[in-house]
């Protein structure tokens, strides 16, 4: 019932919360990169993620990230296999060229979830949008059933309601020849809240694309015939190893730094969804959610 109640109350208050974030010609916020041929420049992009635990980390360390940056050099993606990232599951991204943005995210937001117990499951490669070459990712899945999946997707709207609002405008990943390519849904959603791939209420209800995974490789090489035909083999391999996933529970949130692509670069604020204290891990010194 708690979780019930949990997700029953998240969306009630994104119900409320989101008529605000969800007007693209807010105060603050420029979309006019958005159809332009060429990417927005990325200056500073914030997120809110959950890192990987260490039982998880720990798989993908000794079993799948040593064979794969192996094939990732003998196909050339030198650089892929070199890019650094804090292993993580997103909530939401936004991008504020402001360095004050981070202490902002932690105040507006009100809430975290419980303790979500996920089960991490399929390696696969997908594009920022079907047929625009770059970015590219090779991700691991999450399984979409179970109690903690259902809060994360609840977390989503909430999360999304709070943070869109503090962005400048669109990801920059978003713009340009990615924007040029994605479905009317997606677009809809880079223009109201400046990202895609997060729930939003419409119509009263909350909506689905969040598509919570794990990404391993982050790539701008060209999303061709030939790295599809390398790296498809790959996914299946991973695939092999872990046939059955990881089954693990996420018991923080962190507001983090973000690479143009999505990779995390350093931690500035960590909350514990156990019971909501929170603490700036550079420091080490409490801080309080939503102050």
């Amino acid at each position: 019932m708690k979780k019930l109640a949990f997700g029953v109350a998240a969306l009630a208050v994104a119900a409320s919360g989101l008529t605000g974030c969800a007007t693209s010609g807010a105060p603050g916020i420029d979309n006019s990169s958005i159809g332009q041929p060429a990417f927005r420049e990325h200056k500073a992009t914030y997120g809110l993620v959950y890192r990987l635990p260490k039982d998880v980390t720990d798989v993908l360390d000794n079993r799948i990230y040593p064979p794969l940056r192996e094939r990732l050099i003998a196909t050339g993606l030198v650089a892929e296999a070199r890019t650094f990232n804090l292993q993580h599951v997103t909530v939401v991204h936004i991008h504020n060229a402001d360095p004050g943005t981070p202490r902002r995210m932690l105040a507006a937001l009100k809430s975290v979830p419980p303790v979500l117990k996920v089960t991490l499951k399929n390696f696969y490669l997908t594009e920022a949008a079907a047929g625009a070459g770059a970015p590219w990712w090779f991700d691991l899945g999450i399984v979409k059933s179970g109690t903690g999946y259902e809060d994360m997707m609840a977390y989503s709207v909430v999360a999304t309601a709070a943070l869109a609002p503090l962005r400048d405008g669109p990801l920059p990943r978003v713009t340009g020849p990615v924007y040029a390519k994605m479905g009317e849904a997606a677009r809809e959603l880079v223009q109201t809240v400046g990202v895609s791939g997060v729930n939003v209420m419409k119509d009263g209800k909350p909506t689905s694309a969040h598509n919570p995974h794990n990404t391993l490789v982050y790539s701008m090489t060209p999303f061709d015939a030939r790295i599809q035909t390398a790296m498809k083999p790959v996914a299946d391999e991973m695939n092999r190893v872990l046939p059955d996933g990881m089954t693990t529970e996420f018991r923080d949130v962190s507001i983090v730094e973000i690479g143009f692509m999505g990779n995390v670069v350093r931690e500035f604020y960590r909350i514990s969804l156990v019971d909501g204290s929170a603490w700036d891990t550079t420091s080490g010194q409490a801080v309080k959610l939503g102050q």
